[in-house]
């Protein structure tokens, strides 16, 4: 990660901060320490940001050497454990800028309990403001290093699908199918997966957030096909079905619906249009197919970068966020929730240019089936 990066990232965080009238960020979540430190192999590390001056951050001694030569923070200050840990060192540096009530930042989803008490421990008089949504925000414009991981990532996700599809049949376990297309990703350089990865046998693609399992695969019926990649932190995922048999032909129509649904969806991806426009003018198509009813997510993509989603943009009804230029997203995973032959899904990651979009995911669209 060159330092030039990262110093316009902490300089971008620095001026949040100062508009929401915060002393500083508190960052011990590896998804922000990557973007922020730039380095993506650091454990038990955190990152003080003060609104002015210099960040530190703090890491265990024996990775001293490492991290200084890697991340693009300048100064990094090592601690030896379990004399100190990296809750304490943060809350000693909060403590030694000797601030009257503190305003402190962090965010809601990765902060634990022992670095929360550390903190007030420090400064009992501190108030605190989540800075989830600020760090989205902040993410969600993709510069081209960023994008290069991220297409790395959709290569590797290519070889997965394809191993997948290629062994696929009824009898076999979900993770049976996983293990080969994992295998795959890994030998073209995917680092791992953000999330918990889906083969689905037809009984199980109505649930919310499945995953595989040891789930025996129908025959005559959908499979559905979630993978995820990584490159260096950041990651791509891409959905597939795949038909066994003999389907019921109205699965087929409902996955054939949402191929088209993504086409309009993508088709409307623009800067300057909100995440509502493009969520509306799906559903109207959707609801011309006859399954406005079964339609029943109010989003259809998020944001895509160091989380497989990303809470900014969210593709999402009455939404009045714009899409920028650079941003990349996920298009279009909600299924269409008929009973007993609702199911499949489909998705893509999908970069926002000035002029038209990029699939940073590559790999045919066709339905296939499988005697």
């Amino acid at each position: 990660m060159k330092k030039e990066n990262v110093a316009k990232r902490i300089q971008a965080l620095q001026k949040k901060l100062k508009e929401l009238n915060l002393g500083a960020a508190m960052i011990y979540d590896r998804e922000n320490l990557i973007y922020f430190a730039g380095i993506d192999d650091l454990e038990g590390g955190a990152l003080a940001v003060p609104a002015e001056g210099e960040p530190e951050l703090f890491c265990l001694w024996m990775e001293g050497g490492y991290v200084r030569q890697t991340c693009g923070i300048e100064k990094v200050t090592g601690y030896v454990f379990p004399q100190k840990n990296q809750s304490m060192m943060m809350a000693e540096w909060l403590k030694a800028q000797n601030w009257k009530a503190p305003r402190i930042g962090f965010t809601r989803y990765f902060i634990s309990l022992k670095d929360y008490l550390c903190l007030r421990d420090a400064a009992p008089d501190m108030e605190v403001c989540d800075l989830a949504t600020v760090c989205y925000q902040l993410r969600s414009i993709k510069d081209e290093s960023e994008i290069e991981k991220m297409r790395l990532a959709g290569k590797a996700l290519a070889a997965g699908m394809q191993a997948a599809i290629d062994c696929v049949k009824p009898g076999m376990m979900e993770v049976e199918v996983l293990a080969e297309a994992e295998y795959a990703m890994t030998k073209l350089g995917s680092q791992g997966s953000s999330f918990r990865m889906q083969v689905l046998t037809h009984s199980r693609q109505m649930h919310k957030h499945p995953y595989a399992s040891r789930a025996i695969l129908e025959d005559n019926a959908p499979v559905v096909i979630h993978l995820g990649a990584s490159c260096e932190g950041y990651v791509a995922k891409m959905c597939r079905t795949v038909f066994l048999g003999k389907p019921d032909p109205e699965s087929v129509r409902i996955y054939e619906t949402l191929k088209a649904a993504q086409k309009v969806a993508v088709a409307a991806l623009r800067p300057g249009v909100t995440c509502g426009e493009i969520y509306d003018k799906t559903t109207e198509y959707v609801a011309t197919q006859g399954f406005e009813k079964y339609w029943v997510m109010n989003h259809i993509g998020y944001g895509v970068g160091i989380r497989q989603s990303e809470f900014y943009p969210i593709i999402a009804k009455d939404s009045q966020t714009v899409l920028e230029e650079n941003m990349v997203v996920d298009l279009l995973l909600p299924s269409i929730y008929v009973p007993k032959v609702g199911g499949p899904r489909i998705t893509d990651t999908i970069l926002m240019k000035k002029e038209g979009v990029e699939y940073l995911t590559q790999y045919p669209t066709e339905t296939v089936f499988k005697a």
